[in-house]
């Protein structure tokens, strides 16, 4: 073989070898797939919590063609709907009545009926109501039965009914009409002739029971960004209450710290030239208050979190289930986010958790600002909890779950991944301590919970709902708002009512409270409820009788009755406040769960106002009371348009009755007053801005559970801690040395708008 040959050869060979230590460089730096296991089964209650699941699209089409069937009377879809015609308003489940679902749940009775709560509007009667009718059974309905006297006492008036898109439809068209009765002064002010300026409705609509007369505040549209920092001094005030819309008229007009009986007199005063005009530009895309807009161009992703064996949670139809959690969950499309038969170990602790009303109030020096009261229920909390944008309202890799809902149409509609359900990892500690003295270790566990998310869009503000579930035992319930301000046009005193943060903009202060269900089962159905909180007392120092010392002890109280169990808000409550229950723990004391409060809350309104009973869940940060069947809710979403003559008031449910040995109910209100400021714009940020409550175990257990987690970690100064026999954080390494998974970005949340 000549030399030639041989170099030749000796090239090729190396060649080789080079491309091949190539490859092998190039796979080591192109991790595997992460291999997904499937999550360990917890869940053996075969079923049984689709007694709570929202209703399906199917049924819920299956009740409304019972209803136009069997009514005997002309119904017309909603959206299309006058307030002279009847039609079906909403369709949602009627839930069983508590003992029923116990006695299938608990004593192996039958199954509960599976029924539907339908709300109809009859404005084509001689008398137009409201009417709530229970329809079953499902999925194919024979019978509905009335329940609207049982539930509120009487007939529901025709004028406490929410209003419709289409009603809103009606009242833009007749502003539209009236806005063209000042042209010179619209090009002036606002270089508009109204079709470029848009309405927010304020709520409630007047000042007796029978008034449907709404203030509309006007403001630059600018499309993609939010309006309601545009505010252009034009506010209306507008009689909706007749049934016939060719009767409704627009009966004042405000602006710039005047009021005016037309339109058409404004616009005489601006001819005349003895009105005060400011003027305002329309805003640009580019350059408007309230800009999302990025105006930097994205940099490296940040910290990505992934399941490197996939998620540790099981879900099955409405049941999640984590490391001994075992929770059922669904949506109301008017209070939004509810959870039933919450378990821990097997033991339900509660029996519902639900939101109940969410309370934005407002002042200002206009009139829009100064009269409103959102009362967000009636306008629903659950039915724009649109969908949720992945890697950012929840993380990239979260469980996103549909919801359905039937209002203002004959239709039912799928708000689509509009619930997130996620393992989330605190970087914290759960518990830990390095012992640095007599023996050397370290034992520690991560604080990693399970999280169910909903983020409900009501007009301008944003709401995150949390319910999240920990390893110790605790449930922690937690709403963030952001979102944009509301706004007023800045005029007069306006810095009396808030900020200013645009040039014609104030921000006008405001209170957020949130008020919540929470039907406690600590080891059972019968529970009382015990304060405890600290003292002092002077006592002569035990090994030296000529000194005294300031000895902290403990006051245990049983409260025997309501009115002692309503802690008004912003009152000092006792520190530990328990639902305890007759049987004790290992130790002696009675198995409990305590309730601790995280609030900021502002001012009640004063009791004395004409509609505060509307709204007296507001006065009390908590109050427990008997669990009654007819007490299912803390408000009603026919109070936002009659708080004169509340449909529900809360404070009647507190009548001294005995809560000792009970089945008892905490009503929790949180909230924050909120002062807005220049960095509210363009949006409120969560960080400060969320509250909530804790349910915790005090001696329902004999030890922390969180003991017997797999994620346990403990290792001494004896041991490796470096292998990952003895350090399962030594595993990660390889253990999560894999690529995620991750599903192509998609959204359709504009869909159903």
């Amino acid at each position: 073989m000549s030399l030639k040959t041989v170099l030749i050869l000796l090239g090729l060979a190396l060649a080789t070898i080079f491309a091949l230590v190539c490859v092998l460089l190039t796979r080591e730096k192109t991790p595997r797939s992460c291999q997904h296991l499937p999550p360990e089964q917890e869940d053996t209650e075969d079923g049984q919590s689709l007694v709570f699941a929202d209703l399906t699209p199917e049924e819920m089409s299956q009740v409304v063609r019972y209803l136009q069937g069997n009514l005997g009377v002309p119904l017309v879809e909603a959206s299309r709907a006058k307030p002279s015609d009847n039609c079906i308003a909403s369709v949602d489940l009627q839930v069983p009545a508590k003992a029923e679902v116990l006695r299938f749940l608990d004593g192996g009775g039958a199954r509960p009926a599976r029924e539907a709560l339908a709300v109809l509007y009859f404005g084509n009667q001689a008398d137009p109501n409201i009417t709530e009718y229970v329809v079953g059974p499902l999925p194919t309905p024979v019978y509905h039965r009335d329940v609207t006297v049982q539930k509120y006492g009487g007939k529901v008036p025709y004028h406490r009914r929410p209003v419709t898109g289409k009603e809103y439809m009606d009242i833009n068209a007749l502003v539209q009409r009236e806005l063209k009765k000042a042209p010179h002064f619209l090009a002036a002010c606002c270089e508009s002739d109204g079709t470029s300026l848009v309405t927010l409705t304020t709520a409630p609509r007047g000042f007796k029971s029978g008034d449907r007369m709404t203030w509309f505040v006007l403001f630059h549209n600018v499309a993609g960004t939010g309006y309601y920092l545009s505010p252009v001094g034009l506010e209306v005030l507008v009689d909706h209450r007749d049934l016939q819309v060719s009767r409704w008229q627009l009966h004042k007009v405000f602006y710039n710290g005047r009021y005016f009986a037309s339109t058409g007199d404004l616009e005489q005063e601006f001819v005349a030239g003895v009105l005060e005009v400011i003027i305002l530009k329309q805003p640009q895309a580019d350059a408007v208050l309230g800009s999302m807009r990025p105006r930097r161009p994205p940099e490296s992703p940040g910290p990505l979190q992934f399941e490197p064996q996939g998620p540790r949670y099981s879900i099955r139809g409405n049941r999640v289930t984590f490391q001994g959690w075992s929770i059922a969950f669904g949506m109301n499309p008017n209070t939004g986010p509810r959870l039933f038969d919450i378990r821990y170990r097997g033991e339900r602790i509660v029996y519902e958790l639900s939101l109940q009303e969410a309370l934005a109030l407002y002042g200002s020096n206009c009139p829009g600002g100064m009269s409103t009261r959102y009362l967000d229920g009636s306008f629903g909390i659950g039915r724009f909890a649109y969908e949720l944008v992945r890697g950012l309202d929840c993380p990239y890799t979260a469980t996103y779950v549909d919801r359905h809902y039937l209002a203002e149409t004959d239709t039912p509609k799928t708000n689509q991944n509009s619930l997130c359900i996620f393992e989330h990892d605190s970087a914290l500690p759960l518990r830990r301590h390095f012992s640095d003295s007599q023996s050397f270790y370290y034992g520690g566990l991560r604080r990693n919970t399970l999280v169910i998310r909903t983020i409900s869009t009501l007009i301008n503000y944003d709401y995150i709902w949390d319910f999240m579930f920990h390893g110790s035992g605790a449930v922690e319930v937690r709403v963030h708002a952001s979102g944009y301000i509301s706004s007023s046009f800045f005029h007069g005193q306006g810095t009396d009512y808030g900020n200013r943060v645009g040039p014609h903009t104030l921000g006008t202060m405001h209170l957020h409270h949130i008020h919540y269900k929470v039907d406690l089962d600590v080891d059972g159905q019968l529970n009382s409820l015990e304060t405890q909180d600290m003292e002092y007392e002077f006592v002569k120092d035990p090994w030296s009788s000529q000194n005294t010392i300031e000895r902290p002890y403990l006051r245990r109280e049983r409260l025997e009755k309501e009115d002692e169990a309503a802690f008004p808000l912003n009152a000092p409550m006792p520190r530990y406040l328990s639902f305890v229950s007759p049987s004790p723990n290992k130790w002696g004391h009675p198995r409990s769960y305590r309730i601790q409060v995280i609030s900021f809350a502002g001012k009640h309104l004063p009791t004395n106002s004409s509609m505060e009973r509307s709204i007296s869940w507001g006065r009390y940060q908590l109050a427990v009371t008997r669990r009654k069947e007819e007490e299912p809710t803390s408000t009603s979403i026919y109070n936002q348009n009659d708080p004169w003559t509340p449909t529900v008031a809360f404070a009647d449910f507190i009548n001294n009755e005995t809560i000792t040995n009970q089945d008892l109910v905490a009503w929790i209100t949180v909230g924050f007053l909120h002062i807005p400021h220049a960095e509210d714009v363009p949006n409120t940020v969560t960080v400060g801005n969320g509250v909530g409550f804790f349910l915790r175990p005090y001696n329902y257990f004999n030890e922390d559970p969180s003991v017997d987690s797999p994620d346990s970690v403990y290792f001494s100064s004896e041991q490796d801690a470096g292998a990952c026999g003895a350090n399962p954080l030594a595993c990660l390494s390889s253990a999560a040395a894999c690529a995620p998974h991750l599903p192509p970005f998609h959204f359709g949340g504009f869909l159903n708008l």
